[in-house]
């Protein structure tokens, strides 16, 4: 069984959504505060979207500086940023290049197509700040078909196999049950499920 951690930062709204489609999944699931050291083993680690700490400053700016985050185990366990969660994972240089505002500077709230794993899935997506760049040495493992907010390659999602840190800005875990009428959020778990 899978055993996964999710952190519970202040201002964050997704937490629980995650924590759904894992129990939903079958998947052990815990929360671990922002502010533990974490010291538990896992076998991927969330972090959820939301706004942690209001976007103040800058998206993930501060949530960074949390114990939690400091004390994650690089290389050992899979580590999975959704949306604000990619941006706090860039914040901290643990992925390369920035989430900036949207080429449109307006806030994003839809369902988008994107390209993975070789088909045409639809997921969420509910950002300001989302239009990526830079990338570094990571694998791209998510495009925007239409690239709703300007990111370089049309990037969704990309991932540092070195490391096993997978950064995202569509929400997975909001396309899960049946009930929402959208489940593609299925593929992405089980994609996370085998790299770990």
């Amino acid at each position: 069984m899978v055993k996964a951690g999710i952190i519970k930062f202040l201002g964050t709204n997704c937490e629980q959504d995650t924590k759904h489609a894992c129990d939903y999944l079958g998947w052990n699931s815990e929360y671990i505060w922002q502010n533990d050291i974490i010291k538990k083993k896992y076998d991927v680690i969330f972090l959820p979207g939301g706004f942690s700490y209001g976007d103040h400053i800058s998206s993930g700016r501060i949530a960074k500086l949390t114990s939690a985050v400091k004390s994650l185990p690089i290389g050992k366990t899979l580590i999975v940023g959704i949306c604000n969660g990619f941006q706090i994972l860039t914040e901290a240089k643990l992925l390369s290049g920035a989430l900036t505002y949207n080429e449109n500077l307006h806030f994003i709230s839809k369902i988008t197509d994107l390209e993975f794993q070789g088909q045409i899935i639809k997921l969420p997506i509910a950002h300001h700040q989302g239009n990526y760049t830079g990338i570094g040495n990571e694998e791209i493992i998510m495009k925007y078909k239409n690239n709703e907010n300007g990111s370089d390659d049309r990037i969704a999602g990309i991932y540092n196999r070195e490391n096993k840190i997978i950064g995202m800005m569509p929400h997975p875990e909001r396309a899960v049950f049946d009930e929402l009428g959208l489940t593609d959020g299925r593929k992405v778990f089980e994609f996370i499920k085998n790299e770990i």
